[in-house]
């Protein structure tokens, strides 16, 4: 059985936050069939599962343009910033919002209550001229106040359990969260000096333990562990051993442990495997118990109360989920709804291999066992990871005799810092260089007759620059990506604008190797076709992106597809986007692989005529 377009559309994305709300479960959940609008909904005691926030209200939000947290629960009402025009809004369940920020083009996001305050990240400006404080956002609509102006980017406010003392992590440009942050702590009115208690490593999420101290995930010892920190800036290491219990912070606001009872429930791994568990005694240093059962990976999305923790998890065949785990007993209960997804026999399995260092994902293809086409997927980032869980994306391709290989090139999360610390100004270098190990060893172990790439961000340029760097793909897609890392240090959003300093090195002293590495500028080595898609509100990768690789293409004489979609930003959240996309897609490699795919429109290649 084939997998339809429409089908991965239904399915697509997951939750991002959950919170345990009273006897009741809240989360969110996309919407691709509204516009690809994100919804809250709530699961009331008596298991009736009711939507929030009413139809036409969008709880997202682009502080750093990739958002943060969005909403909270709090009193039987919903807190949330609305995408539209950034503001802070309250409402009843399917009750009429009430805004309690001003309408001032500011924009909010890593939103916690305490007391009678919404505690959250505000950011005023747009492109390269930003400012970021940590602002108090009085529930009853009263003005709000500043408090924090301590570096040019900010997360994680935590008011002291006594009220008395404010936590918040920053850091400054050109380090990125994962590079090195500041774990801070001052006077909760901002009325005096602060104390910077942890620096120099990555901190990603700090939670009060008591008025004098605070756990907190951080990697000094090069795996992002959870530590005990006090006042004082002494730190002891609860959970000493080479996993992972943070990742890299693309989206602000993500609850990778929560407190319950004096225990600690965490999720924590690796990028091949990232489980629940609970640190029942946090004074004791060691592993967690684990209570994760059969789901292969949690999100960093916990809630917790009492016995109780709540959670967005997944598996190779299970679609992502709201769990809730009792952590006494471990017992598990699915509080989401049932999506529609295939029967296990027609899901592929994936295998995680190490090929010469580089951690991958195989899925094999639907068939008889033969080489077959494979494709090479490149996550985005590109410090982030892919996870080993149902994806019908994948699903899709591998239904039709296409095999999927998943590369967690270095540079990705979820295998400590030294792994993640190989791309350090090697962008385009060690990335398509890993892609190349994998598909050469698909090749040389008749696995596969053909291997083309596709990513999408960054994934879509190293998709680019594989397909200029090297001769053994056959062809790439990428969606939204970047083909000429100049152009894009000076183009793209503030969050990211110093990010190639760590990824290829400042400029202007390293000029040359941006140019050496541009796909955009070595289009003439391209050892096949290239589908290009990118959505007209990038604000993260501008399209022209895009249209300057699709131009540089055609004056070499080599093939080339350029499609856009209106209304889209970074990443495609319309149903009707995804469906065109996946389908082109599947065209493309139809061509390129010589497959026949009469279930989609043709794809049109144009053909580039050397004019140089």
């Amino acid at each position: 059985m084939t997998i339809r377009a429409v089908d991965v559309a239904r399915v697509d994305d997951r939750p991002l936050w959950v919170e345990i709300s009273g006897d009741e479960v809240w989360w969110d959940e996309p919407r691709p069939h509204e516009g690809g609008r994100r919804c809250v909904v709530r699961r009331r005691a008596d298991g009736v599962i009711e939507d929030v926030l009413p139809p036409g209200w969008n709880a997202r939000n682009r502080v750093m343009e990739y958002g943060g947290r969005s909403w909270r629960a709090h009193e039987g009402r919903l807190v949330f910033t609305n995408w539209a025009d950034g503001r802070i809004y309250v409402c009843a369940p399917g009750g009429e919002p009430v805004p309690l920020t001003p309408g001032d083009s500011a924009r909010y996001a890593d939103l916690v209550v305490h007391g009678d305050e919404v505690w959250c990240v505000r950011e005023r400006g747009d492109a390269r001229d930003v400012e970021r404080d940590i602002v108090a956002v009085p529930l009853d609509g009263s003005p709000l106040r500043s408090v924090v102006r301590t570096h040019h980017f900010l997360m994680n406010p935590r008011v002291s359990p006594d009220g008395r003392m404010l936590a918040w992590i920053g850091w400054n440009h050109p380090d990125m969260p994962w590079d090195a942050t500041e774990l801070c702590v001052g006077p909760v009115d901002g009325d005096g000096p602060h104390r910077v208690l942890l620096s120099g490593a990555s901190t990603c999420q700090a939670e009060w333990r008591d008025d004098e101290s605070l756990y907190a995930v951080s990697d000094p010892t090069g795996w992002w562990n959870i530590h005990l920190v006090g006042l004082d800036g002494t730190a002891r290491d609860l959970t000493p051993v080479s996993l992972e219990f943070g990742d890299a912070t693309w989206k602000i606001g993500g609850t990778f442990f929560t407190v319950t009872g004096g225990r600690i429930a965490t999720v924590y791994g690796t990028a091949d495997e990232r489980r629940l568990g609970v640190l029942d005694d946090p004074a004791t240093a060691g592993s967690p118990r684990d209570v994760g059962g059969g789901y292969t990976y949690w999100a960093p999305a916990l809630s917790a109360r009492g016995s109780h923790v709540v959670g967005v998890a997944a598996s190779p065949h299970r679609p992502y989920e709201v769990v809730r785990v009792d952590l006494d007993t471990g017992a598990h209960e699915v509080l989401s709804p049932a999506k529609p997804v295939p029967a296990d026999a027609e899901l592929p399995t994936p295998e995680a291999v190490t090929v010469d260092g580089v951690h991958a994902h195989l899925y094999a293809p639907a068939g008889d066992g033969g080489p077959a086409p494979y494709v090479v997927f490149v996550h985005g980032g590109p410090t982030s990871s892919a996870a080993p869980v149902l994806d019908l994306e994948i699903a899709y391709f591998t239904s039709r005799g296409i095999g999927v290989a998943e590369v967690n090139y270095g540079g990705s999360t979820g295998y400590g810092r030294a792994y993640r610390e190989r791309l350090r100004h090697n962008w385009g270098v060690v990335d398509v260089r890993d892609c190349e190990t994998v598909a050469r060893w698909l090749l040389d172990t008749g696995r596969a007759r053909k291997v083309a790439i596709r990513g999408g961000s960054a994934g879509g340029w190293t998709s680019m620059a594989a397909l200029v760097h090297s001769d053994v793909f056959c062809g790439a897609v990428s969606h939204y990506g970047i083909s000429d890392p100049a152009h894009w240090a000076a183009e793209t959003h503030d969050f990211e604008s110093r990010y190639l300093d760590g990824l290829i090195g400042p400029l202007p002293e390293t000029r040359q190797r941006y140019l050496d590495r541009s796909p955009e500028l070595h289009a003439e080595r391209a050892s096949g076709p290239a589908l290009l898609l990118h959505g007209l509100e990038d604000k993260v990768v501008d399209p022209a992106q895009s249209e300057r690789f699709a131009a540089a293409l055609a004056r070499h004489g080599h093939r080339w597809a350029y499609l856009t979609f209106e209304g889209e930003q970074h990443g495609w959240r319309r149903e009707e986007t995804i469906v065109r996309a996946l389908e082109a897609e599947l065209a493309f490699y139809g061509i390129v692989f010589g497959i026949p795919t009469p279930e989609v429109p043709p794809l049109t290649l144009h053909e580039g005529t050397h004019s140089e």
